[in-house]
């Protein structure tokens, strides 16, 4: 067994963790950026098919926060009807290796 060794960081405020808890938690955000990071552009409506169960506001909603975090680059195009696409930023890939290990973390505990 592994034991890492964390040292607690006082009087840091907020805590790098959970920085990064709020900036990717939430009940979607992780597969966003899965789905995300597999595709080179995804548009809402295919990211509404892959998350089959999550409504339309919820996936509005946190598309906006990953964009507000600068995670996520929205493209939105004047046709109609609406188009609008969705890419990692190079900060949304430098999750690649975070969501990869739990990819296989997944995979080995199924």
């Amino acid at each position: 067994m592994i034991l890492l060794e964390i040292e607690p960081l006082e009087n840091c405020s907020p805590c790098p963790v959970e920085f990064a808890v709020n900036a990717i938690g939430g009940k979607w955000k992780i597969l966003i950026l899965y789905h995300l990071l597999n595709k080179d552009i995804v548009r809402f409506n295919e990211l509404q098919k892959l998350l089959s169960t999550v409504t339309h506001r919820t996936l509005t909603r946190q598309l906006r926060e990953l964009e507000e975090g600068g995670l996520v680059h929205r493209v939105a195009y004047a046709e109609m009807p609406p188009r609008v696409e969705y890419s990692l930023t190079d900060k949304g890939n430098s999750l690649t290796p975070i969501l990869l290990q739990l990819q296989n973390w997944g995979l080995q505990h199924m």
